[in-house]
Order: structure tokens, then C-alpha cells, then sequence
């Protein structure tokens, strides 16, 4: 089913770099936005570096998150830090409906072509930018990375074992986060747009995204009065039980009890129902207090069966459990490819690799296919033409000075 996609017609230029601002990007894109990313004349760095006179970088371990997430944009390059760039930027600011960046904060006006500059062009621009700490505050212009802003909002000292230093999340979840709340910023601000007329500066701090992730251990803590020690896989606050992850013959599965129903499912699936009936064991606090003796009775029955027959087990009692997947089997999750979610491609330079899809769904309208990433200014001349009005000698005299 194809349909109309809930943002065609509006054009974004994207200036995204790393993961924070492509992944708002390919968001966009995915939902019918014409995406246009815009690079430095040697590419966002992810892509890789590149000589003058290529366009193709050589394959690194970048490779794969920046085809990851910049599939279905068209690229131009264009180099603000000239001034024949930023004249050129103003004039294609003019003719778009989103500008997104998620550069040190305050780059882009130093330059002169920031939200104030953009925006006189184009009083109906969305300028939306992701920085580490926001354009306000006392952190207003400090540099942030996926680690510093785990490590300053908290998540580190929450995550790890009791015993051990704080850890970082195995995924960026930082950036994405901020990525997901950028396009919910801009898609908000069109829907402003659409009743005003005006357009908006959308701030979005990537520390501002990832508070509401402490809403357990912060729960802990107000409760308690102090911060509880890293409880590595446990819950944070260790009230429930079990909520751990047990091995089995084959790995590891995660499970969980949030009601006394649960635990009484899962014991009748051990085929341990006297479990039920042991004080210890009888209630949600009398478990969290004997979080122990908990583990070590799902732990004794979950360790002699495989992942896939703990799972089909589980889900028969209505138990919340999963298997822990490794990364190959996440990319061929029977699942994950049904929905369209992961989908295997053919990467001219990587070889055979899996994508996703855009996580937002939409009834009787599927995403886009899925395509490759473009070379290096690929769409520069062409869209320079359509968006900007240029002729070929302007062209050629914007490539002379640089500017592109």
C-alpha cells in the first residue's frame, strides 16, 4: 500500500552529523520529506575523508551507520565558512521548509547563516538544532558526545554492577534520543505552521531527552533519600522480583514479574507451584527482600533449557521474558524482517548488510524503499539549479571559489 506520505512536500536541508542529526533526518525522509543532506567539499565525517578530487571514501567501521542513516536523501556539498556559501545558503534557505543542524553549538552563526540569519530569509524556516545541553542555561556552549552526556545526565552512574565502575550504555542512546526528539520537534513546529504561518527555532538537548529515562532509579531515590548502588541487571530500585537476566543452555534470557500474577504463572510454568505458597516468596516486597533466593530458583530451572524453549514456555503463561539476542541474530530476527524493520541490501562497498526502516508506522502506508546513499555531492549542480536559480557559470564560479 503506497499512499501519500505524512510529510511529502516539505524539503529539508540536513546538516546532520554523526548520528543525532542524520537519524532526525532519515526520520524525516522516511516519512515522505525531501531530504536533502548538505556536507563539507570533503564529506561529513562519517562518511570518511576524501581528496579533492574523489568523491568516494574508503570503507571504515563508520561506513555502515552512515548508509545506516542517510538512506533516501539527496547530497550537495556546500561550505558555509565562505562567503560565497553563506550568500548561497541564504538563498536556498528561502526556498525550504527545514533547516536541521546538530553542530558545536553556535557554529553556524558565527558563520552568519544561524536561525536568526535563515529565518529573516525565510520567516516560515523551521531551524532546528541538537546540541549537548540546549541554547540556554550555564552549559549553553559546552561540546557533548553520546558518552559525556550519559556520563553528565546520569546514566552512567546508574549503570554496572554494584561492585563496579560506572558503565556507558552498549548503544548511543543519547543521540537517538535527541534524534527522536528532533523530529518530533519539527513535525510539532509544522503543525504550529500550519495554523500561524510562522516558522520556529527548535531547541533540542540531547541531556533534556535522556531525564525521563531515570524515572525508575530516580524513583529509588526520592524514596530513599540517597542513591541506591549500581544494581547491574536488577531493577533499579530493587522492588521488583524476579527482574533479572538467567542463563540458559544456550545464552541468557531476560525476564521480569511486575505482578503477583506473573510470579504465579511462572511458577506454574516451572512446574514449581508450591513456590507460590513459601512466605519468602508470597508477595511482591517479600520477594524484593529474598531477591536472592528468587534468582537462584528461576536460575536453577532457566539454565538446563534452551533460550528458544524458555521463550515458547514463557509466553504460553503469559510471563514477560525475552532471549538475548546476539547482533546476528537481531539482524535476521524473523520479526524485526516481517515488519519490514530490518531489510538486507546490497551496499555497493560493504557488501550484503542490514538496514532499517523507520520505526514510525502509519495504517495503509508503507515507508519508502530503502536506497543507497548517494556519492559526495552527488545532487549539488541539480539542486543548486532547481532550489537556487543558478545557471551553469554561476555554478562553475561557486565550485571555483570553494563554496562548493
Amino acid at each position: 500500500m503506497a499512499g501519500e506520505q505524512p510529510l511529502d512536500g516539505v524539503t529539508v536541508l540536513d546538516f546532520g552529523q554523526i548520528y543525532n542529526g542524520p537519524y532526525c533526518g532519515f526520520l524525516l525522509a522516511q516519512a515522505g520529506a525531501r531530504v536533502i543532506k548538505v556536507e563539507s567539499r570533503r564529506g561529513e565525517s562519517l562518511r570518511g575523508r576524501v581528496s579533492e578530487t574523489e568523491t568516494v571514501a574508503q570503507p571504515s567501521p563508520a561506513s555502515y551507520p552512515f548508509a545506516l542513516l542517510n538512506a533516501n536523501k539527496e547530497c550537495m556539498t556546500l561550505d558555509f565558512k565562505t562567503s560565497k556559501g553563506q550568500a548561497l545558503l541564504k538563498r536556498l534557505a528561502g526556498n525550504v521548509d527545514v533547516v536541521v543542524e546538530n553542530f558545536s553549538p553556535g557554529t553556524m552563526d558565527r558563520y552568519g547563516v544561524g536561525s536568526a540569519a535563515l529565518r529573516a530569509e525565510n520567516p516560515r524556516l523551521i531551524y532546528a538544532a541538537g546540541t549537548g545541553y540546549g541554547s540556554t542555561g550555564p552549559h549553553r556552549d559546552y561540546l557533548g558526545m553520546d558518552i559525556t552526556i550519559q556520563a553528565m545526565s546520569g546514566v552512567m552512574s546508574i549503570t554496572g554492577e554494584a561492585d563496579g565502575p560506572p558503565m556507558r550504555s552498549g548503544a548511543a542512546l543519547c543521540d537517538f534520543l535527541g534524534g527522536a526528539h528532533l523530529y518530533a520537534g519539527i513535525v510539532t513546529a509544522l503543525y504550529r505552521r500550519m495554523r500561524t504561518g510562522e516558522g520556529a527555532l527548535v531547541d533540542i538537548s540531547l541531556q533534556d531527552t535522556v531525564f525521563p529515562t531515570l524515572a525508575s532509579a530516580l524513583g529509588a531515590y526520592f524514596l530513599g533519600g540517597e542513591q541506591d548502588l549500581r544494581s547491574g541487571n536488577r531493577h533499579p530500585s530493587q522492588s521488583l522480583s524476579p527482574y533479572n537476566v538467567y542463563p540458559a543452555r544456550d545464552g541468557h534470557v531476560a525476564l521480569i514479574c511486575i505482578r503477583d500474577g506473573h510470579w504465579r504463572n511462572l511458577v506454574l510454568a516451572m512446574d514449581r507451584p508450591q513456590l507460590a505458597e513459601r512466605p519468602e516468596f508470597a508477595t511482591m516486597t517479600a520477594r524484593a527482600a529474598n531477591v536472592n533466593a528468587v534468582d537462584a530458583e528461576v536460575a536453577a530451572w532457566t539454565r538446563v533449557r534452551s533460550r528458544s524453549e524458555i521463550f515458547r514456555k514463557l509466553q504460553e503463561f503469559d510471563v514477560v521474558c525475552a532471549s538475548v539476542q546476539t547482533l546476528e541474530e537481531v539482524v535476521n530476527d524473523a520479526h524485526l524482517q516481517a515488519r519490514g524493520t530490518v531489510q538486507w541490501r546490497r551496499h555497493p562497498r560493504l557488501g550484503d548488510i542490514a538496514l532499517c526502516n523507520t520505526p514510525l508506522r502509519f495504517e495503509g502506508i508503507d515507508p519508502p524503499p530503502l536506497s543507497d546513499v548517494p556519492p559526495l555531492g552527488a545532487h549539488t549542480r541539480a539542486l543548486l539549479d532547481e532550489l537556487g536559480g543558478y545557471d551553469e557559470a554561476a555554478i562553475d564560479e561557486l565550485a571555483a571559489v570553494g563554496a562548493i
